[in-house]
């Protein structure tokens, strides 16, 4: 059953006084940007408020005394999701509603960092294609192995290198050049968040982390 912020807000609602508090405001705050996501009407700002959804419920605080790369956090956070999604909720994404999708963007080279790597000259310029082919095969093994959390992290991967891309000035808004891939990964990132931020609050007895900026001041 696919779900949107009115019924996520209602059972927040319900729940959040159970909420340990860190939790409680991971949610509050997806689910804020989920809703902004909801009334956008063009695709580049419904990328964009969904990827900040879904990075309010993920983000970790970085602690300097155990380092841990970002890449390994997502990925340790998309395998507790995949393993607590009983209803495979998130598996019916990968395999059913966007399968084509999820294929046609782990094979598009614009959305592989390496590839602008290449372009920009921080590595040899041929490298990225060596690279790519050897991304498709561990994408095609993930993919024929019915691997979830894989899969997931294979697209959120992707799906980092067109958020760098449009957050850091790099792209034209509404262009014709990225069209696919924006209006994808939306589509993606539009039935994945809701269910990302569903399962959260159903677990309150995980630990989720610390969010990195904590409440200081009203409005925040």
């Amino acid at each position: 059953m696919s779900q949107d912020f009115e019924s996520l807000k209602a059972r927040h609602r319900g729940i959040r006084d159970n909420l340990p508090d860190a939790l409680d405001l991971r949610v509050h705050r997806a689910l804020s940007w989920l809703q902004r996501a909801e009334i956008c009407d063009d695709e580049d700002g419904r990328f964009i408020f969904l990827w900040i959804a879904f990075n309010a419920a993920y983000a970790q605080e970085m602690r300097l005394e155990e380092p841990m790369p970002e890449q390994k956090v997502l990925r340790e956070f998309l395998e507790r999701l995949v393993a607590l999604d009983v209803e495979k909720r998130l598996s019916g994404v990968v395999w059913t509603a966007f399968p084509n999708a999820i294929r046609m963007l782990l094979n598009n080279q614009y959305v592989f960092q390496p590839y602008w790597d290449c372009q920009n000259g921080r590595r040899p310029r041929g490298e990225w294609q060596g690279l790519f082919e050897r991304a498709k095969v561990t994408a095609s093994r993930a993919l024929g192995s019915d691997d979830t959390a894989r899969v997931l992290g294979l697209v959120f991967s992707r799906l980092y290198t067109l958020r760098n891309q449009m957050m850091h000035g790099g792209s034209t808004w509404n262009s014709s050049v990225n069209r696919e891939q924006v209006r994808d990964g939306a589509n993606i990132l539009e039935q994945l968040v809701p269910v990302i931020i569903d399962t959260l609050m159903g677990h309150p007895e995980v630990d989720w982390g610390e969010p990195g900026y904590p409440v200081v001041a009203s409005g925040a």
